[in-house]
């Protein structure tokens, strides 16, 4: 990040998601943190940053630490209250074990037998938040018109994909059934 403020102001942020505490949204953070939240909903709302560098950087690093013996790719729900956050919506979600308001986000992780860390991760937005009854929603949430619903399987090529232009690839890749039943057509 090339500007001082949003150095600190993403620090604080990091600070924010490692202290303890059950709910990592900013009000929460904020509060834990002795700070106003705007500070930490500017950071992550208006501040611009290179993310594909910053997610390069972080996957070079975790791969050389975790030195990992095969790539993991999963999805975690998010168990939402509201319907204000990006892709919130009622779905099957593994960590409720059932459907229910929540988001979805998808990784891939590098593991070994004693580490595991993300590589890189991505918002699922469902086929929901594509219809025009969603655009007042989209717009608040400020998601761009060309991002739409794509499955969870092609968000996780995607990804492979991306870690590949950087020089990282698995030795091996592995995913639960949900991904193995995917056919991508040529």
């Amino acid at each position: 990040m090339a500007r001082a403020d949003q150095r600190a102001k993403g620090g604080l942020y990091l600070r924010g998601l490692l202290l303890d505490g059950r709910r990592k949204s900013m009000q929460p953070m904020a509060g834990r943190l002795g700070v106003d939240h705007q500070q930490l909903q500017q950071f992550m709302t208006s501040s611009t940053w290179p993310v594909d560098t910053v997610r390069a950087r972080l996957a070079r690093r975790a791969v050389a630490v975790v030195r990992p013996q095969v790539w993991v790719v999963d999805d975690t729900g998010f168990p939402k209250d509201g319907v204000s956050s990006p892709g919130v919506a009622r779905q099957y979600s593994g960590t409720l074990g059932k459907v229910g308001n929540c988001q979805i986000g998808v990784s891939v992780h590098a593991a070994s037998n004693t580490a595991s860390c993300p590589l890189s991760w991505r918002l699922f937005l469902p086929g929901s938040w594509d219809r025009p009854e969603a655009a007042g929603r989209r717009a608040r949430c400020r998601i761009p018109e060309s991002e739409h619903h794509r499955p969870k399987w092609q968000l996780a090529l995607d990804m492979v994909d991306e870690l590949a232009t950087v020089g990282l690839r698995p030795a091996v890749l592995i995913a639960d059934t949900g991904y193995g039943g995917a056919v991508r057509a040529q």
